[in-house]
């Protein structure tokens, strides 16, 4: 999860400010969300905070214009989005992250299955990333907190069925490029 600490000294900096929306109530409802979005699509525990505290100084500098916003749950998404993607465009492509695709299988399992499943977690986002853009992205804000197409269409400024069209095809290219892939021989590595 988020560390919420600085965005919570900021916000006691502005308790005086004349705002209709309750600051610290965004904080505890949205943080976990914006973290994962953000984390989804930079792969790093510390630039997903990073972002998250950046969503939250946004919503200090706008705080006067807050109750005009008509979905906040939508609005926050939207710019811990292009946040992140804004971050990920100004660093080199780099490798995956192992500790990402390791962090997504059980703490709870054997090493060895655990070991397995950080695997097939890697070669599934590495697929993701090769999937176009707009694929990509419907399909990451799918698998963050189920967002529906609604959210999504309003996140990304698309229609919805576009967004349904743009979903449909990312999944059944990324099954198909998967189901291509050489599986795992059993008790061994893959072939």
């Amino acid at each position: 999860m988020a560390s919420t600490e600085g965005c919570s000294l900021a916000l006691s900096f502005i308790e005086d400010a004349p705002s209709a929306v309750d600051l610290s109530a965004l904080v505890d409802t949205y943080s976990t969300l914006l973290f994962r979005i953000a984390n989804s699509v930079l792969r790093s525990r510390t630039e997903a905070e990073d972002v998250v505290q950046d969503v939250f100084i946004r919503v200090l500098e706008h705080r006067l214009s807050l109750p005009m916003v008509r979905d906040m749950r939508v609005w926050l998404i939207r710019i811990a989005w292009n946040l992140a993607l804004d971050r990920k465009r100004r660093k080199r492509p780099a490798q995956l992250d192992e500790t990402f695709a390791e962090s997504l299988a059980s703490a709870t399992m054997p090493a060895d299955t655990a070991m397995e499943e950080a695997q097939r977690f890697r070669s599934v986002l590495r697929e993701i990333e090769r999937l176009p853009k707009a694929e990509r992205h419907v399909l990451l804000l799918s698998a963050i907190e189920e967002l529906g197409t609604t959210e999504i269409a309003a996140v990304l400024r698309r229609s919805e069925s576009a967004v349904r069209a743009l979903l449909s095809r990312a999944r059944a290219r990324l099954r198909e490029r998967l189901e291509e892939r050489p599986q795992p021989k059993e008790g061994g590595k893959a072939r």
